[in-house]
């Protein structure tokens, strides 16, 4: 007798008789193998259903609907469809349950609970559509202070004294998260970095190497060096704007990598440098990371290595101490810094870290944030919050919270056509995305992926540039840490203690 238990599927895949053609387009393009023909008419097996949509949308005659099965399971307060489900599946199989994407527990989003600030009689708005408005940002460490030098000799000749460290300059303070060649599929990347180069903002290579068809993008790319090292030559390293040491990511806190072997094919294996067929593994920990010291060793050693030309930054995942953790980081050296909160995206973690480890990124980044103004830090380096920044009113909430740029990954792959069907892991991304199977990847046209990537975008610094006028700023620099222009309206008065940010009303 089989240990897994028999339970109603969570969707019901439901086709209208009448309308259906029997054109077969759905059972084509269902890379879930959920639909069939069984000669007769279109059937469904509900419980490989994971409701991607990709039937709904390819059916030429509009009759195919996914519903949430009513009959799945009955409700109970404690013990909800989720826990239930969690524990027949680990009880069926004795296994680490997987998932993709972020943290879908229901818990209150903070951002939600702050609301931003407007000019009214005494301060006057600005027009951002007759006025200037500037979101451009510098990326890098920057000095404490500018010293000149002048001419004993000639009073009027003044020269700069203060040496600076590498910086470039960003149109928007957005950047597109960490997602490697391997989790994403190629042409999904080639989107995110063509839309990314157009934009003059910023993309995370993830953790699997740079192929050589990105050196081009270079310029927008910062380059990612995690406990697995995976391609990481002299090409990688010079090939970027700036480069990360992961040390954390916000969906897996103090957890590594794997890539199954059935997804690293000869594109993979030449990018990663591994054998074509084999796990790509990510130890827990950097084995040659064991205190800030040795951190501010391999800090030192990337600025050698790339001549001093571009700045080297370090990625954490938020955690209860990330503040104490963070001035360490820009003590050793480092010129940028990332925080990544708990909802942040993954295309594989176990679920028990994903949705219980970590803290929010909107506390984590004020607490960072506030520590580093503490010890005199605070504007020496660049600082980045990632971990559900959904849409532009995160992004602006996240700067005035302390942040200088924001990272997003999910909002890039919704726009390219991502359904968040959490099931990344799988390989078998019927909108060619998360897959390496290359009639799944064709599914994804280049073209039309990079221009809904550069329109998201484009709107959301667009209406960056509305909030910054209504509030009377005219640069975003302006915004950031400006934590009063913020008021919180939650039902928990010690996150706004937290947040340093007053109560609606005060």
């Amino acid at each position: 007798m089989s240990l897994q238990h028999s339970v109603p599927s969570y969707f019901h895949v439901k086709v209208d008789r009448e309308l259906c053609k029997k054109c077969k387009r759905c059972t084509n393009h269902c890379s879930y193998e959920a639909l069939s023909f069984n000669g007769e008419r279109i059937v469904s097996d509900d419980p490989k259903c994971v409701a991607c949509q990709r039937c709904v949308a390819m059916c030429p005659a509009g009759a195919i609907r996914i519903e949430k099965n009513d009959s799945y399971l009955p409700p109970h307060g404690n013990y909800t469809r989720r826990i239930r489900n969690v524990i027949w599946s680990q009880s069926g199989d004795g296994g680490v349950l997987l998932s993709a994407t972020g943290n879908d527990r229901p818990i209150r989003t903070i951002f939600d609970d702050l609301l931003l600030d407007a000019c009214q009689v005494t301060n006057p708005s600005i027009d951002p559509l007759r006025e200037t408005i500037e979101t451009k940002v510098f990326f890098g460490r920057k000095p404490k202070q500018i010293v000149f030098s002048e001419n004993a000799e000639n009073p009027n000749e003044i020269s700069l004294k203060t040496e600076f460290m590498p910086n470039f300059e960003i149109d928007s303070p957005i950047m597109v998260g960490h997602m490697s060649l391997g989790s994403i599929s190629y042409n999904a990347c080639m989107a995110i970095y063509q839309a990314v180069k157009e934009l003059k903002i910023l993309a995370g290579s993830g953790e699997g190497g740079l192929h050589k068809d990105f050196y081009e993008y270079g310029p927008n790319i910062i380059t990612e060096i995690a406990s697995g090292r995976f391609g990481v030559d002299i090409n990688y390293l010079q090939n970027a704007a700036g480069i990360e040491i992961k040390i954390g990511q916000g969906a897996k806190p103090g957890h590594g990598g794997h890539l199954p072997g059935e997804k690293v094919n000869s594109l993979i294996s030449e990018t990663r440098m591994i054998p074509k067929g084999s796990d790509a593994l990510s130890p827990y920990p950097h084995h040659d990371i064991y205190s800030i010291e040795d951190l501010a060793q391999l800090i030192s050693a990337l600025k050698e290595a790339t001549r001093y030309k571009v700045p080297i930054g370090v990625k954490i995942a938020a955690v209860h101490n990330s503040a104490p953790i963070a001035v360490g980081i820009v003590r050793g050296g480092a010129d940028f810094l990332t925080i990544d909160g708990f909802r942040g995206g993954t295309g594989a973690a176990p679920r028990i870290i994903r949705d219980h480890a970590g803290i929010p990124i909107e506390l984590a980044i004020a607490a960072v944030d506030s520590r580093l103004r503490e010890e005199n830090l605070r504007d020496e380096v660049t600082l980045v919050a990632g971990g559900s920044i959904r849409y532009s009113a995160d992004l602006i909430k996240a700067i005035a919270l302390g942040a200088d740029v924001g990272m997003c990954s999910m909002p890039v792959l919704i726009a390219m056509g991502c359904r968040v069907c959490q099931q990344c892991f799988r390989g078998l991304c019927s909108w060619g995305i998360a897959t390496q199977q290359e009639y799944l990847v064709k599914r994804l046209d280049i073209d039309v992926a990079r221009n809904r990537i550069i329109n998201l975008f484009h709107s959301w610094n667009e209406e960056l540039k509305e909030v910054l006028g209504a509030m009377g700023i005219d640069s975003v620099e302006s915004l950031r840490s400006n934590r009063d222009r913020l008021r919180y309206i939650g039902p928990n008065p010690k996150i706004a203690d937290i947040l340093g940010v007053k109560h609606a009303g005060e």
